[in-house]
């Protein structure tokens, strides 16, 4: 018999490796293949293996599940995904505080747009370079551009660093809002096609310390900086 399963927590092929070893190794496992683009696991055994077995033989990082089954009884409860999302809620959080309090006396919502840009761009490069090994891996997953030019995905937090720093220190404002509507709008067409495919991989906009689920959340946060970079910019020009 075969089965299909989904995996979570997948980053890289090491991660895909490593999970396709462990099933392999599983006493009754004819044959497992894993998907990482996927994140699927094609599973062919000599007689039923159940879900906890397959979860308990995987290290805590990565789940199993069956496609579009879910049993208390066979699948390790996964978090809501509000909580799952809640890192990158309190983090938009204290980024937008910082800018309003930068801004608030007097109160210029033209600067807090600037500030707030910057924070983002700083604050999320910081994350990625925490593994800037793993995070090319996870970010060609979904981002269009890095698919098929793997050195954008290598620089890509050098990008969002510089990008940064211009907003910040106020260099070159209307490149800078031009840059980020181009490489966020190639991101956020990548997002759009993952979520109308239902796929289950791991948002890399927080690199890969955080284990954070691609989910409308993320297409929100990067419209949210698309629309203040349209903002910024027909401000600038008229």
């Amino acid at each position: 018999m075969k089965h299909t399963y989904t995996i979570t927590g997948m980053t890289c092929n090491g991660c895909r490796t490593s999970v396709e070893d462990k099933l392999n190794a599983i006493n009754g496992v004819l044959n497992a293949s894993v998907d990482l683009e996927k994140a699927e696991a094609h599973i062919e055994m000599a007689s039923h293996i159940s879900i906890s077995e397959f979860q308990k033989a995987l290290p805590d990082k990565y789940s199993i599940s069956e496609n579009n089954i879910s049993t208390p009884s066979e699948v390790k409860e996964k978090k809501s995904e509000l909580k799952q999302l809640f890192p990158l809620f309190l983090i938009f959080g204290y980024i937008t505080v910082a800018a309003v309090l930068l801004n608030y006396k007097p109160w210029n919502g033209t600067e807090f747009m600037l500030d707030f840009m910057g924070l983002f761009y700083i604050v999320f490069s910081f994350f990625k370079f925490l593994d800037l090994k793993g995070f090319p891996e996870s970010f060609k997953m979904y981002d269009p551009l890095a698919k098929v030019m793997p050195v954008y995905s290598w620089t890509y937090p050098f990008i969002e660093l510089a990008l940064g720093i211009m907003f910040l220190m106020r260099i070159q404002i209307p490149l800078a809002l031009i840059i980020t509507l181009v490489i966020l709008g190639i991101t956020t067409i990548g997002v759009i096609k993952i979520l109308l495919n239902k796929k289950t991989i791991q948002c890399a906009c927080l690199g890969t310390a955080l284990k954070l689920p691609m989910t409308k959340a993320t297409f929100i946060e990067n419209s949210i900086m698309i629309v203040m970079a349209i903002i910024m910019l027909v401000k600038t020009y008229n």
